[in-house]
Formats: structure tokens, C-alpha cells, sequence
């Protein structure tokens, strides 16, 4: 037995620790003995942690920025941002010849059209301003969805003058240019540089999967319709209200994979469209046939020599390794989005040409006149087309989408020949899923606030050649590398659809205001 007063001299190694403990120490260690009272506030932490350090990633810029520069060298890198301002001086033209030579519709249409160009380039560049501010992430998010403003613009403009057809084909138009159109370019010219170039090949193979669930949303109405054609148990205005309330839920549905798409791109997965890692790129052996890099390399040196260049180019994180062709070292760098980087600006430093206050008014003040000058253009297309020299399908699908797009090709394509193929299919194949995913269901529900029936039964063409363009890109893309005969194929299968839609006359809508 024990003596109890050994005990009391001698205590148990837990009481003494205990005893030693100060209060903060005696509560930790009882929280120690307690899982749940310890995992419950631990959790909490650990999600508010996560939570602000996905904010921040969002917000804070991948490099240091330079300082603001004053006003006057705000207004100054406005006028100098491309030479495409000096088509500018096509909307005082537009607006005049609408008010004075109101009967010319093909001369305000043509001028109308010039006048857009540059006011998308300059929405591009007050974007990439702003975009400079914020995370990779999100300022791509930016980029891709201010990029689309101007059809956007333009299909709410021809949705309140009820040229519902309009707004389907320029809707539809927009994703085959960005698809075919940009996308092959963008093969093509990286294909004169490089024998095949790689790229984020899980996150294409996701878009695609996207790009294929908006074309069967597409495609639905339209099977759903020749279903109940000719059916003795509804009439035909019965079947036409059933498509439009089927488009109306579709819409809905459509949104929610699209606000899903936001949260997996900016939160859960935003790795997978980062272009950190690329697989590598394969260079052409023995030389290149093209000889463009050559051209490039005199070029650089050209510029380096006087000192300066013709184009500001924002300089990229140094890579692992050197592409090297014939022995010659060549730095990789690439094109930020929409501008370019001065030769003279200091390595890892970000260099702004705005202020936010110029940039947002910037951006303002082109949406204004975007909005203006559309709405002319719209109202020009019914005395274009009434000649039947041309057809509203073409005009659509074809030439509007060259309004809204017309920076992003330049941009797309620079960006692949600097060998950065990822950020290309990011500006190309994220706009298409911007237009299919967000845009077309907007215009939908919109339409149906307003009272419009605009429904997502398209014309069977257009949904056709929509359905074998998603089908063929995904091909494409498959294997994760591209090369110039690919890009080839994609601009010649545009080049086709550009030739049917100039001799198809065209349907009339199923329902119409």
C-alpha cells in the first residue's frame, strides 16, 4: 500500500505540470483534450483565412506597379494608344450623314462600322489599364467580359428596335469569329514560329465542354420544334409559346453555368488558366522555314538601338530557359493583353499609361459613343439590306462581329507568335464562352423583361454551323499543341462560311414583334 503522505509529498507528474501551467496554457491544454471545441474555431480561422487570401490574390497585382502618370500623359497615351484612332474621324461623318443624308444607309452603315473599330480598341485599352490593378485572374475576367461590351451593346440596341434576327446572327457570328477566325490566326501566326506550340491543355478541353453545352441549349429549341410540327394536338401559336417558355428556363440554367464557370475559374481552379506552366513549345529543327525569327531578332535590335520602339511592350517573368534557334539566344516575352511594354522600363515593373480616374471616365465616355454610333449603324441595316445585294445573315454573322472583335484578333495573335498560346485561347475560346454562356441568355431574359419574344431557336443554319464549329475546334485542341496547318484549316472553314452566308437568303423568325 501506499503512504497517502508520499502522495501528497510527491504529486503525479500531471498536477505538477498542471500547477506550473499559467491560465492561458491550463485553457489551451484543455481544449487540447477537447476535439470538437478545438476543430470548431480552428475551422472558422482556417475558412476566413482562405477566403481572404483568394481575395487577395484577386486583387493584388502580379508585379509592382509604376507610378501614376499626371493627366496630360493620361490624355496624351490615349491619342497615341493605336493607329487605328485615326478612324475616329468617322463618327462625326456617321453622325452627320444620319441626320443630314438620313435615305444613304450603305454610307452611314460603312461609316458607322469604321467609327466602332477604334472605340473597341480604346475599350480594350482603358480595360487593360484597370485589368494592370487587379490579380491575373480576374483582370483576364475583366478583359474577356469588357471585351464583349460591344456586342452586347449592339444586340440590346437591335433588341429594342425588335431586329431580333440581328441579334441572333451577330450573337451566333461572334462566336464562329472567335472560334475559327481568331483562333486560327492565332495557330497560324505562332505556327511560323514554332514547329508546334503547347498549351493549358486541361482548361481547353473544359471550354469546350462548356462551348458544346451552350450549342445544345442552341440546337434543343429547334428539335423541339420540328418534333411538334404539323401536330393536330396544338396549334402552331401553341408550339411557338412553348418554345418561347422552354428558351426563358434554358436561359436561366445557362446563367447558373455560367456564374459556376466564374466561381471554378476565379476560386476552386484558377491554376488550371494561369499560363505559368505551358507545355513546351517545339521549336522548328534546322531552322525555321518561315524565317520569322530573324525578322523579329533585326527588328528587336532595331528598336534597341534607337532606343526605343514602336510598340510599348509590358515585359513578362524571365523563363526557365531560352528558345534558341541556329545558336542564338532569344529572351521569351509576350504581349500583356492589349498594350505593349517600352524598352526602357525597369524589369518586373508594370508600366501604367493612365490614371483610374482618366481610365474609368475613359471607358464611360466610349460606351456612350459606342452606344450612339450602333444605334445608328442598326437602323442603317434595313435600307442596306432591302437592295437584296447583300443579306442580313451575312451582315450579322459575317461583318458585325468584325466591329466587336477587331482589337482582340490583334491582340490574340501577338500574344501566340511571343509564344504564349495559353493567354491566345483565353482571349479567343473564353470570349465565345462569355457570348454562349452569359451574353446570349442575358439578351435572352432580357427579352423577356422587355416583353420581346427572342427565343433560342436560331436559324437552322446558323445552329448547324455553330454545332460543327464547336465540334471541329474541339478536335483541334485535343491533343493539347497546335501548329500552323491547324490554324489553316480553322481560318479556311470561316472562309467557307463566309462564301454560304453571302448566298443564304436567310429565315424569317418564328415569332417576331
Amino acid at each position: 500500500m501506499s503512504d497517502p503522505e508520499s502522495n501528497l509529498e510527491h504529486p503525479p507528474s500531471d498536477l505538477r505540470l498542471l500547477d506550473d501551467e499559467t491560465p492561458g496554457t491550463r485553457q489551451a491544454h484543455r481544449s487540447s483534450t477537447n476535439p470538437a471545441a478545438q476543430s470548431r474555431p480552428a475551422n472558422r480561422v482556417s475558412g476566413h483565412d482562405s477566403l481572404k487570401r483568394h481575395l487577395t490574390t484577386l486583387i493584388q497585382p502580379e508585379k509592382k506597379l509604376s507610378p501614376p502618370p499626371s493627366s496630360w500623359a493620361s490624355v496624351r497615351a490615349i491619342i497615341l494608344a493605336s493607329w487605328l484612332n485615326v478612324l475616329l474621324v468617322c463618327i462625326p461623318i456617321s453622325w452627320a450623314l444620319n441626320f443630314a443624308l438620313p435615305d444613304q444607309h450603305t454610307l452611314i452603315f460603312v461609316f458607322t462600322f469604321l467609327a466602332i473599330i477604334p472605340l473597341a480598341k480604346l475599350l480594350a485599352f482603358a480595360t487593360d489599364e484597370l485589368s494592370m490593378r487587379v490579380g491575373q485572374t480576374l483582370a483576364g475576367l475583366m478583359n474577356a467580359t469588357l471585351g464583349n461590351a460591344v456586342e452586347l451593346i449592339v444586340s440590346i440596341i437591335a433588341l429594342t428596335k425588335c431586329e431580333l434576327e440581328i441579334v441572333q446572327s451577330s450573337l451566333v457570328g461572334s462566336v464562329l469569329s472567335n472560334l475559327l477566325l481568331v483562333l486560327g490566326m492565332c495557330f497560324f501566326a505562332g505556327g511560323l514560329r514554332f514547329s508546334e506550340q503547347g498549351f493549358g491543355h486541361a482548361a481547353a478541353q473544359l471550354n469546350s465542354s462548356l462551348l458544346t453545352i451552350s450549342v445544345i441549349a442552341v440546337l434543343l429549341p429547334g428539335a423541339f420544334h420540328m418534333a411538334l410540327q404539323g401536330s393536330t394536338s396544338l396549334s402552331e401559336s401553341e408550339v411557338d409559346d412553348r418554345i418561347l417558355r422552354t428558351s426563358h428556363g434554358v436561359a436561366i440554367i445557362l446563367l447558373f453555368i455560367y456564374c459556376s464557370y466564374l466561381l471554378f475559374q476565379l476560386f476552386s481552379h484558377k491554376n488550371l488558366y494561369s499560363d505559368d506552366a505551358p507545355e513546351a513549345s517545339t521549336r522548328y529543327a534546322g531552322g525555321n522555314p518561315f524565317k520569322l525569327d530573324h525578322k523579329l531578332r533585326r527588328r528587336r535590335q532595331a528598336a534597341n538601338d534607337m532606343g526605343m520602339t514602336g510598340l510599348r511592350m509590358v515585359s513578362s517573368p524571365p523563363q526557365e530557359g531560352l528558345h534558341t534557334d541556329n545558336g542564338d539566344e532569344i529572351p521569351t516575352t509576350h504581349l500583356d493583353a492589349h498594350h505593349d511594354v517600352e524598352s526602357g522600363s525597369r524589369q518586373g515593373e508594370e508600366q501604367l499609361q493612365m490614371t483610374v480616374l482618366v481610365s474609368i471616365g475613359l471607358l464611360v465616355a466610349v460606351t456612350v459613343l459606342v452606344a450612339i454610333t450602333a444605334e445608328f449603324m442598326v437602323d442603317s441595316i434595313d435600307g442596306l439590306t432591302s437592295g437584296g445585294a447583300i443579306s442580313k445573315e451575312f451582315v450579322g454573322v459575317i461583318l458585325l462581329p468584325i466591329v466587336g472583335n477587331a482589337a482582340e484578333h490583334v491582340t490574340a495573335v501577338t500574344v501566340s507568335v511571343k509564344d504564349k498560346l495559353t493567354l491566345s485561347l483565353g482571349v479567343a475560346v473564353g470570349s465565345s464562352i462569355q457570348i454562349a454562356l452569359f451574353v446570349i441568355p442575358f439578351i435572352v431574359t432580357l427579352a423577356w423583361i422587355l416583353g420581346k419574344p427572342l427565343t433560342l431557336m436560331f436559324d437552322p443554319l446558323e445552329s448547324i454551323v455553330m454545332f460543327l464549329s464547336v465540334l471541329t475546334v474541339n478536335y483541334v485542341i485535343q491533343d493539347g499543341r497546335s501548329n500552323w496547318l491547324e490554324g489553316m484549316l480553322l481560318m479556311s472553314l470561316y472562309l467557307i462560311l463566309c462564301v454560304t452566308f453571302w448566298y443564304y437568303p436567310g429565315t424569317d423568325p418564328v415569332l417576331s414583334c
